[in-house]
């Protein structure tokens, strides 16, 4: 039971749910940005170098046929997708990006606390001080 209690303390801290949170979240903002690299990006690459495109660029390591597309390559054996890996480093790259962006304007909305000036005492704190003061004499 102990174990379970501790359990529970631990899944209800504010920073577990804070980061529950941040993956779902991130899991939906990979997927926009796996579409933009492979909708907007990678086509735009692909003609700047002369209608390629990546995602079925492969080199046979079992023999198959050239000219196959990669998922019947994959089929008859395993192929090395250096398309595919074109395309998911340029996802890491576009999302590392996104997000040093986004810790770069976090660090910069957060405002240095001035140092605070010590409020000045109450009268009953002034009070005990003269009282100590004229003790000592």
């Amino acid at each position: 039971m102990a174990v379970l209690k501790e359990f529970k303390e631990f899944a209800l801290k504010g920073n577990v749910m804070d980061l529950a949170v941040g993956v779902i979240i991130g899991a939906a903002f990979g997927k926009i940005v796996d579409s933009i690299v492979a909708d907007l990006i990678m086509p735009i690459v692909g003609k700047i170098f002369g209608g390629l495109d990546f995602a079925n660029h492969y080199i046979a390591l079992a023999g198959q046929p050239a000219g196959l597309p990669l998922v019947e390559a994959k089929k008859l054996g395993a192929v090395l997708a250096y398309g595919n890996f074109i395309t998911v480093a340029l996802n890491f790259v576009i999302l590392a990006f996104i997000v040093f962006m986004l810790v770069k304007q976090m660090n910069r909305m957060k405002r240095e606390v001035p140092p605070s000036v010590p409020a000045a005492p109450s009268e009953d704190v002034l009070l005990l001080r003269e009282i100590r003061d004229s003790l000592r004499k």
